[in-house]
């Protein structure tokens, strides 16, 4: 088993445009500081469920079909770097009137063992929770 890479793929019943958007606003929800620019080298705040900050740094992004940022999800607070990051990229094509959304997390064997392993089954999980959560949204909007 890959344990330095989480990859999902599912295909939502709406136009890239429509994905696109609830997925910016999905992640940059609980964002701080200002107006969100979503370039590459923009950089932000957000925050999870129990209230941790996660700055993320973005690495690229096309409007309505790719999206990359850097973040130290191991690490709340701090800034992601080199030895304490992960990259998340997500894809979105078309197909039929319908967006077929990839997600691709990397870089876990790139951390501490220790931290590496739990971030790896945190975010398994969590990119499931995620995409209901990113589908449910999109879907009704």
């Amino acid at each position: 088993m890959d344990t330095d890479r989480i990859e999902r793929e599912i295909l939502i019943d709406a136009p890239p445009e429509r994905v696109w958007a609830e997925l910016i606003e999905f992640f940059w929800v609980n964002a701080r500081g200002g107006a969100l620019t979503v370039v590459p080298g923009a950089r932000l705040v957000t925050r999870d469920e129990h209230d941790h900050e996660y700055p993320i740094v973005i690495e690229r992004a096309d409007p309505h079909s790719v999206l990359s940022y850097r973040w130290a999800s191991a690490y709340p607070g701090r800034e992601p770097g080199a030895g304490n990051s992960t990259l998340v990229e997500f894809t979105l094509t078309e197909e039929a009137g319908r967006t077929r959304l990839q997600v691709i997390e990397s870089g876990f064997a790139t951390l501490p063992e220790q931290d590496g392993r739990q971030a790896f089954q945190d975010n398994t999980g969590g990119w499931d929770w995620v995409l209901d959560r990113l589908t449910t949204a999109t879907t009704a909007a």
